[in-house]
């Protein structure tokens, strides 16, 4: 039998497959981003890494408040909510260059949400034949890299990107 060795999991393990409290209220009011591994905010959403993913890089975007179905949006935050899951797939293409993305949401417990009353859009990128028999067979899933040096590389590819956009913006005036 072989090991495959992901000690950041036992925290998984250790809670009983659930943070304590609401992890996105936590993270939505927190100073700390890297604590709570969050990439970029905005006015009303924010970015943040899945601390538990489905694959190198998952990323997840949701709103400030506490709110579970999209028809209770705004327009503007319906706006922001797409912008940060652009910015998401841009970011991970720079990081982890996958062949293609996973983006969606579930909609109540039915649905497989897992905090049915806060909703938030998954952004999982994905590689040609990433589905193998480890998954499979093993149902088992690879993780290459640890989430922290996932997060630093994910900040200085948003770093760039910034700093991208100013220069440009920088030329134009």
């Amino acid at each position: 039998m072989e090991s495959l060795w992901a000690p950041w999991r036992v925290e998984y393990f250790d809670q009983g497959h659930r943070s304590p409290g609401n992890f996105f209220e936590e993270a939505a009011c927190s100073q700390d981003d890297a604590a709570h591994l969050v990439v970029q905010r905005g006015k009303s959403m924010f970015l943040l890494m899945n601390k538990y993913p489905y694959a190198p890089g998952h990323l997840m975007v949701a709103p400030y408040r506490a709110i579970a179905n999209m028809e209770d949006l705004a327009d503007d935050e319906a706006m922001e909510l797409w912008k940060l899951c652009l910015l998401a797939q841009k970011l991970l293409r720079k990081v982890v260059r996958p062949h293609g993305f996973n983006v969606g949401v579930n909609l109540g417990s039915a649905a497989g949400a897992g905090y049915a009353g806060h909703l938030h859009f998954h952004i999982v990128p994905r590689w040609e034949s990433d589905s193998n028999f480890m998954a499979v067979i093993g149902h088992t899933r690879i993780l290459p890299d640890a989430l922290h040096p996932t997060y630093e590389k994910l900040i200085a590819a948003r770093d760039a990107l910034n700093g991208e956009s100013q220069e440009a913006s920088d030329k134009n005036n």
